[in-house]
């Protein structure tokens, strides 16, 4: 099989180098991955093949840019990985594809639905897929009004914008929860706050950002993690989220669950979808999954689904190419645990390593 060059965007990311591996440890052929980053990071960039340092996605230029680097670098394959990238690529994939370089991405109509997470909720119910309550925010009064009719205060309920990403524009609101107890006990990165403080925040501004409400489900989150085509799924593989991070997980476990499966197949059918995906779960009071959002690219946790004989960004590669895809066995019960693992470099960039002595190369 030919050895192909591919392009990551946001590889400044902390995940990339589990995105990397799954490139990389494929069996089949050499990959040649380009990285970049807002962010000229050196202890990333040396993991990579190369890189570039580029402006914001929201810069008017940025795309020019990303074809201008497919060009000299001869990339066969371009993988966006920020949720704004995805659902920008509008008017630009058929630049890509008049050079010769394919984009990982799906049908464009199914990428701004689930871009938009009120979006998203209405069409699945107008399909006859179950989704939670959820109320429509676009001022303060909403926010009041829907909280209401959610049952707050006797049920907490979840505010989210409903562009956000990453767990930005996320918030519980709960007024159980003692205000002390979240000082004292929980670390800053806490979801939780009150009615009354996050009714502050939201009258500290003229205009609010769209959101929705929704209630609060408990339980751990689960993903479903996928390739499709056309509407049919081709691969799909759950795992159980113990303990997450800023919208990363740091625990997780490969679990089947079959309502959450049943779930993703229906959605993907609806929308057509096409290529890499995740669709996020959280388990209420009973265990069950309820869909929470979709994600039209590689997730953060994708190297575990590969390490559990699911190797879905390769696939994906395959896919593209026009390749046999094969037979796969899920090792379920497979874990992911992360741990902080250094990178060092000096002051011009230059990766370091060191001996026990101290002495450096």
């Amino acid at each position: 099989m030919r050895d192909i060059t591919i392009l990551m965007s946001a590889c400044g990311s902390p995940t990339m180098p589990g995105g990397l591996s799954c490139f990389r440890n494929n069996g089949e052929r050499l990959i040649r991955v380009i990285g970049v980053d807002m962010v000229d990071e050196p202890t990333a960039r040396h993991m990579l093949d190369g890189f570039y340092k580029v402006p914001p996605v929201t810069s008017p230029d940025y795309f020019d840019i990303i074809l201008n680097i497919c060009k000299k670098e001869n990339v066969d394959i371009y993988f966006p990985n920020i949720s704004a990238e995805v659902g920008a690529m509008k008017i630009y994939k058929d630049k890509f594809e008049t050079i010769g370089v394919k984009v990982s991405i799906s049908n464009l109509d199914s990428i701004e639905i689930g871009n938009d997470k009120l979006r998203t909720y209405q069409t699945l119910q107008k399909a006859g897929i179950a989704v939670p309550e959820f109320y429509a925010v676009n001022c303060v009064a909403d926010f009041a009004e829907g909280c209401k009719v959610l049952g707050f205060p006797d049920k907490a309920v979840c505010l989210k914008i409903v562009s956000g990403s990453g767990s930005r524009g996320v918030r519980i609101i709960d007024n159980k929860k003692s205000r002390y107890d979240i000082f004292a006990n929980s670390k800053p990165n806490t979801f939780f706050t009150s009615y009354e403080d996050m009714l502050r925040v939201l009258n500290s501004v003229e205009t609010i950002a769209p959101m929705m409400l929704m209630p609060y489900l408990p339980g751990n989150e689960y993903t479903v993690d996928l390739l499709a085509e056309n509407g049919k799924v081709l691969y799909m593989v759950g795992r159980d989220n113990v303990k997450s991070l800023m919208s990363i997980a740091q625990e997780s476990i490969l679990l089947k669950d079959d309502i959450a499966y049943d779930v993703a197949e229906k959605l993907i059918a609806l929308l057509k979808y096409d290529g890499n995906m995740g669709i996020d779960f959280m388990k209420d009071e009973q265990g069950i999954p309820v869909i929470t959002d979709i994600n039209p690219r590689i997730t953060a946790t994708i190297a575990l689904p590969a390490a559990g004989g699911l190797n879905l960004p390769y696939f994906r590669i395959k896919q593209l190419l026009g390749e046999k895809l094969p037979p796969v066995d899920i090792r379920y019960g497979t874990k992911i645990k992360r741990y902080y693992l250094e990178t060092f470099c000096d002051k011009e960039g230059n990766p370091v390593k060191y001996t026990c002595t101290g002495s450096h190369t």
